[in-house]
């Protein structure tokens, strides 16, 4: 069964192969390959018992489809995982798979995983929204433009005052969800009660080892602590609200009565069933759709976090699928965005015309310096 028709059109091909469940069995089966040979490495198992989990996980056949349905019944998606590991493996490396850790290492970890790799395809769309609005800012921070409060004309403003003021919302948003990530994508490895029993007094060491493997920082367990995956979560909320933000300010400066700025003509997109006139603001709304979703995921986030005693029971499995369509959102907004803010057509004489009429002369008071202050080292 395929998902496209539903995501696609929200989110990015390459943050859509981020979550692609082939992608989350290989992680998942790089987790326990990352234990054995951490546990090797601290002599809480053999060498060569390692090794021949590293290859029986490696030859283990795994078919997401089949796996699905087990996970649904098992609950997790470790039980059946391992399961299926260990009819690959040999009596003593039966054993030895997946010592010591429990399911919930496994889905925080593989997610953890997936954050990473979703933070750099968002970051890479996200700068170019924000160096595209720096040139246009720049280009226009001495242009005369009608000011509007309350949707009311208002007082004069450099045009690029507002895309300069969007530029900076949106880096500044990039900026929290860089260190929300770099802090909390951890590795979770605590074992059944977060205590890492059974590793012989080397769990912390183990621990090490995994993380430098896997590409995460290493933590204590966080099984019922979840503070670090709602911050992340509600860093990407704000990045898509400060893309919303300017979603919001082009598909009004489009419409047909102001007509200051438009997205860039592109063949098949912003067109209309029933009317050949029209030229839709589509990557607007595209952001603007994600800003309206955004906020309830991060609210189901935030309402997961009193989770019971050592490991809790609906919380944290509710959490894997919704910051995985916060970082989908964010994906297809950004990228919308991007070929909005770099294609982006500022009509010089609408503006001049719209300004002449409201009859608010040209005084930008310190538009110019304020835009340099927002753009310094932006571009």
């Amino acid at each position: 069964m395929s998902d496209l028709l539903r995501l696609r059109p929200a989110a990015s091909p390459a943050m859509i192969a981020v979550f692609d469940d082939a992608v989350t069995v290989a992680h998942a089966r790089a987790f326990e390959v990352a234990l054995a040979r951490a546990q090797a490495a601290e002599n809480v198992i053999a060498p060569d018992v390692a090794e021949a989990i590293a290859t029986g996980v490696a030859s283990a056949r795994i078919e997401p489809a089949e796996l699905a349905e087990e996970v649904a019944l098992a609950g997790t998606l470790a039980i059946p995982l391992v399961a299926r590991l260990r009819g690959a493996l040999g009596d003593e490396a039966v054993s030895a798979l997946h010592r010591g850790a429990t399911s919930q290492d496994v889905a925080d970890s593989v997610l953890m995983m997936q954050v990473r790799a979703a933070h750099r395809v968002l970051t890479a769309d996200v700068q170019r929204v924000v160096a595209a609005l720096t040139r246009h800012a720049r280009d226009h921070a001495r242009t005369p433009a009608v000011g509007r409060t309350l949707l009311q004309d208002a007082l004069p403003v450099a045009f690029g005052l507002r895309l300069a003021q969007a530029a900076a919302g949106i880096a500044d948003a990039l900026e929290h969800l860089n260190d929300a990530v770099a802090r909390h994508a951890v590795l979770q490895f605590g074992g059944a009660a977060g205590t890492r029993a059974g590793m012989d007094g080397r769990g912390a060491a183990v621990a090490a080892h995994m993380a430098a493997a896997l590409g995460l920082a290493t933590a204590a367990p966080w099984h019922a602590r979840r503070t670090g995956v709602v911050a992340i979560g509600a860093g990407v909320g704000i990045l898509i609200g400060a893309l919303g933000k300017l979603a919001r300010d082009v598909s009004l400066l489009a419409q047909n009565a102001i007509g200051e700025a438009r997205e860039p003509g592109i063949a098949g997109r912003g067109g209309s069933s029933a009317m050949a006139h029209k030229r839709n603001p589509t990557g607007c709304q595209v952001a603007l759709s994600a800003a309206t979703r955004a906020p309830g995921l991060v609210a189901t986030l935030l309402a997961g976090m009193p989770q019971e005693q050592e490991r809790g029971l609906g919380g944290w499995q509710a959490e894997g699928p919704v910051l995985t369509d916060l970082f989908l959102l964010a994906s297809g907004s950004a990228a919308a965005m991007a070929v909005v803010a770099e294609g982006l057509e500022i009509d010089a004489a609408a503006i001049a015309r719209n300004r002449a009429a409201a009859d608010m002369g040209e005084d930008l008071g310190e538009s110019a310096a304020i835009i340099a202050a927002l753009l310094d080292d932006k571009d």
